[in-house]
């Protein structure tokens, strides 16, 4: 009588176990559960290209300016160049017999700086 209640019971716990593990699998499998699985993998790896593209970003910053300071060195663009007097004139002759002086003036080429 023992061995058949042992028996009857461990099948009923294996029935039971079985039922829930399909039951479980079966709501894994319905198309909301998969629709938001993808979603939530999708965002994943969305997130994942992100932090990569930025790393990507900042090395590559990281880079031209370290590689633009060597350029500058080896060209002496970062050298303080010799700056003219400040008390310096420069003639400008509207008339022959009359030259004018005028103070050194700051003007710029640069047409963007008008805007």
């Amino acid at each position: 009588m023992f061995r058949r209640t042992f028996w009857f019971s461990t099948g009923v716990a294996a029935g039971v176990w079985a039922t829930t593990k399909v039951n479980r699998k079966l709501k894994q499998l319905t198309p909301e559960s998969l629709a938001a699985s993808a979603a939530n993998k999708a965002i994943e790896a969305g997130h994942r290209l992100k932090d990569r593209a930025v790393g990507f970003a900042l090395d590559v910053r990281d880079n031209m300016a370290r590689r633009e300071a060597e350029l500058g060195d080896a060209l002496g663009l970062n050298a303080d160049p010799e700056l003219p007097a400040p008390h310096r004139r420069y003639a400008v002759i509207e008339n022959r017999n009359d030259p004018k002086y005028i103070e050194n003036t700051t003007y710029s080429n640069n047409r963007n700086e008008d805007h």
